[in-house]
């Protein structure tokens, strides 16, 4: 697939202010309070955006994104490491994206999935897309990356406890805030798209200590990836 237009987000200041620095701005706009920026990078033409934190925020971000015509969405940012073998500023390309926090197991629903739809949970990745970023990966951090399934909540989540149920019962590979939202809005209009994101902390109950201290590192090497990638797309 050709990709015309490449939609660019992050959550945080740290993740896109690289694209501010090494983009070529073209233009700009405000909606909903969120400022999208039109650039060319590497020759791509390229939409990018800070979501702000949590699902509805990257919801919004993600449709805006595909109505100004973005032919993929790529996110880019930190998040907290499940898998135990995963460390501060390792890689972890999206094979899939559920929200951890959907909870209708009352009503006989799995954990995760969202009651009444076709599409309910899981929403696979790109596959073209995850073989450009594990490409990617392989070029600049051989050792350090991997694929697997992005758990999202509106919780940051510090507990050992939180973090063996979902990595156990969910099968996460690491948790955020935005993925899914963005992975269903992406579904729901038939757009493709990959998370890539860089670990932050273990999400172990030292988050809060090492947070701040690695946020930099991770969203670097975050960028790193989606810059690697827009080279050779």
């Amino acid at each position: 697939m050709r990709y015309g237009k490449i939609g660019i987000m992050g959550a945080m200041k740290e993740e896109i202010e690289l694209l501010h620095r090494h983009a070529d701005i073209k233009d700009s706009r405000s909606k909903a309070g969120i400022e999208y920026v039109e650039a060319t990078l590497h020759g791509k033409q390229i939409v990018f955006c800070k979501s702000g934190v949590g699902k509805v925020n990257a919801a919004v971000c993600t449709q805006v994104l595909i109505d100004q015509g973005v032919d993929c969405v790529l996110f880019t940012g930190v998040a907290g490491a499940l898998d135990p073998e995963l460390e501060v500023g390792d890689i972890v390309i999206s094979t899939s994206c559920v929200q951890h926090d959907m909870d209708v197991t009352p009503l006989g629903f799995p954990r995760g999935v969202i009651p009444f739809q076709d599409r309910s949970s899981d929403f696979t990745a790109d596959p073209a897309l995850i073989d450009m970023a594990v490409q990617a990966a392989k070029t600049l951090y051989p050792d350090h990356y991997r694929t697997g399934k992005v758990l999202s909540g509106d919780q940051f989540i510090a507990s050992r406890d939180t973090v063996a149920f979902l990595r156990e019962e969910m099968h996460g590979t690491c948790a955020e805030m935005e993925g899914a939202a963005l992975a269903q809005v992406c579904a729901m209009n038939d757009v493709p798209y990959v998370v890539i994101r860089s670990m932050s902390d273990k999400a172990d109950g030292g988050a809060p200590d090492s947070f701040e201290e690695f946020t930099v590192k991770a969203a670097n090497r975050s960028y790193a990836m989606i810059e690697e990638m827009l080279r050779h797309m």
